[in-house]
């Protein structure tokens, strides 16, 4: 029942930090596109569940796996390989494909291990990079570790990604 509580509680926590991005975005007439993997879309469901996204959301890539990851952002496979799907090259190279495929002013990416089972790799369950890229500014990548079920791990990466878009703004 806790970890029930729990996720529901960082799913209130998540929506008022979308609502808070998308007050912010609006201010600054500027949009936003997404490239998730671990959280297979929720980061874009959050924004998309505020009243006003359709002023600020570009879009989103939900690229799960490596094959959607050369499909729909143009990664290079080996260079995935080389530095695996969960790292920070990764992250930066999701949020720069999703800027440069996209209309939009700013693009923040989200690659990790949700669990509850490894991927084999050796990267920790819970582990989550998040990059965020500006056409007016740097890119910035951040390292994550987080604990809970594999939902409560999402739903921790998604409200990351949107607090970080929120600070790539300021």
């Amino acid at each position: 029942m806790e970890e029930c509580d729990n996720t529901a509680d960082l799913t209130i926590r998540a929506e008022k930090t979308a609502q808070a991005l998308v007050h912010e975005l609006k201010s600054l007439s500027m949009t936003v596109v997404l490239a998730e993997s671990c959280t297979a879309g929720l980061t874009t469901s959050l924004l998309a569940g505020t009243s006003g996204a359709s002023a600020v959301l570009w879009g989103s890539f939900v690229c799960y796996t490596q094959g959607a990851k050369v499909s729909m952002l143009d990664l290079d496979s080996g260079e995935l390989s080389a530095h695996g799907l969960v790292s920070g090259e990764t992250a930066s190279s999701m949020a720069a494909a999703a800027l440069r495929k996209s209309g939009a002013d700013i693009a923040a990416s989200v690659t990790g291990l949700a669990g509850p089972d490894g991927d084999g790799s050796g990267v920790p369950v819970g582990t989550v990079w998040i990059a965020t890229a500006a056409r007016e500014g740097k890119t910035t990548v951040k390292e994550f570790h987080f604990d809970g079920s594999r939902n409560a791990v999402r739903i921790r990466a998604a409200i990351a990604a949107l607090e970080s878009v929120k600070n790539a703004l300021t």
